[in-house]
């Protein structure tokens, strides 16, 4: 389970910032196969390369690996937007999204 976890999570993290496994090997300074070769479970990076491929998501190791955040960045994103609300905000947006999940 946990051994495919880097591969998936690389490969739909890459698909949301609708990149293609080339264009983002070679920004990350990498051979044009690289990501792609990672995403089919042919090997994983040097701490450092994982270090870079995080930064190139600007998502921390941490959120990388939370299986609970699907959407890291735009967790953290709608959080800091959180915080600017007031109460009575935070109140109605907490009754909307409770509703939008019943509807599921």
């Amino acid at each position: 389970m946990y051994e495919d976890f880097f591969h998936q999570r690389l490969t739909r993290l890459r698909m949301e910032k609708g990149v293609s496994a080339r264009d983002m090997s070679l920004s990350l300074g990498q051979s044009a196969g690289y990501i792609n070769a990672l995403e089919n479970n042919r090997g994983y990076p040097s701490m450092q390369t994982f270090f870079y491929i995080c930064e190139y998501f600007d998502i921390t190791p941490m959120e990388f690996f939370d299986e609970d955040n699907g959407y890291p960045l735009q967790n953290r994103e709608l959080i800091k937007d959180l915080s600017a609300l007031n109460s009575e905000q935070l109140q109605h947006l907490t009754a909307i999204i409770k509703d939008m999940g019943r509807r599921r």
